[in-house]
């Protein structure tokens, strides 16, 4: 008997979802920020064992849509839950239960999906914040059983990936046992490149940014594999502020990125990676179409 469905996940900005979709997967598969708004699509990470093949769709951040990609956002948000089989709801352990979580067990109480909670980061805490975490969760009225884990050292994940694969539907397996993820290689990389700049850039920039793969090409065996990125920016001094004085940030940026890429491809990589500016294009529908943000 095989089992296999789609568990969407979904919490609060810094709760460690897409850290957790990695450690189930075994691979990178999602970024990993503490900014909001990082989750940009739907990211689908693939774990398959011999008897079971568990689809962990990493959901964008539930929010009121304010422009054409919190909209693509929001929306998306509700066509995954709408399709998966189950829910995993992740909480900070670290952070005190707020009107956040209580909006998103709404959503998930309305989406009528049998429901496993996880706190995550108990690697942070002494055991009485443990369970004063768990009471608190708890109290939520979440439906399903709820986990201590930690995403990062893998505490109480087994337990946890066992009740997830306990809720999917039998069935054959959903993708190729070799996959990892279903996003394309160009969205792929240019998330890469993405989570350098988040992890460079504060206040309102981090939201202002989008990173798009023009073209991935090889100049045969034993050559570098080359990569043509765009970082998109919305006005020239944010596209000041990603190139930095002397090009110290993007070069920053690109030098990390493509340690990163060479670690997913397995190969050396040449990135060429330059910052353009597209006023308003987080409402431009043709540009969130080309990135891959539906």
């Amino acid at each position: 008997m095989t089992r296999s469905g789609f568990v969407a996940l979904a919490g609060r900005p810094n709760a460690g979802k897409s850290t957790l979709v990695n450690a189930v997967v075994g691979d990178k598969v999602a970024i990993v920020s503490d900014k909001p708004q990082t989750t940009r699509r739907a990211v689908r990470g693939v774990a398959t064992r011999h008897d079971w093949q568990l689809v962990l769709v990493d959901l964008p951040g539930v929010q009121r849509p304010r422009d054409a990609l919190t909209d693509r956002m929001q929306r998306r948000v509700q066509h995954e839950l709408g399709d998966s089989d189950a829910a995993l709801f992740v909480v900070n352990g670290e952070q005190e239960v707020g009107p956040g979580d209580r909006f998103i067990v709404r959503a998930l109480r309305g989406a009528g999906l049998p429901c496993v909670t996880a706190v995550n980061k108990i690697d942070l805490l002494d055991p009485g914040r443990i369970a004063a975490a768990l009471a608190a969760v708890g109290g939520l009225g979440v439906p399903g059983e709820i986990f201590p884990v930690s995403a990062r050292t893998g505490a109480g994940m087994p337990e946890l990936v066992e009740a997830l694969v306990a809720l999917l539907p039998e069935g054959p397996l959903l993708y190729p046992p070799e996959d990892k993820s279903d996003l394309s290689e160009r969205v792929r990389l240019a998330e890469l490149v993405r989570e350098q700049v988040l992890r460079r850039t504060r206040d309102e920039l981090p939201h202002a940014v989008e990173v798009e793969v023009e073209d991935v090409s090889s100049r045969g065996e034993g050559e570098p594999l080359v990569v043509e990125a765009r970082i998109w920016a919305e006005s020239e001094s944010q596209k000041a502020i990603l190139i930095g004085a002397g090009g110290h940030m993007v070069k920053a940026i690109g030098t990390a990125a493509r340690k990163e890429i060479e670690a997913s491809v397995g190969r050396r990589v040449h990135l060429d990676l330059t910052v353009r500016v597209r006023k308003g294009w987080r409402r431009d529908d043709g540009l969130l179409d080309r990135l891959g943000i539906e």
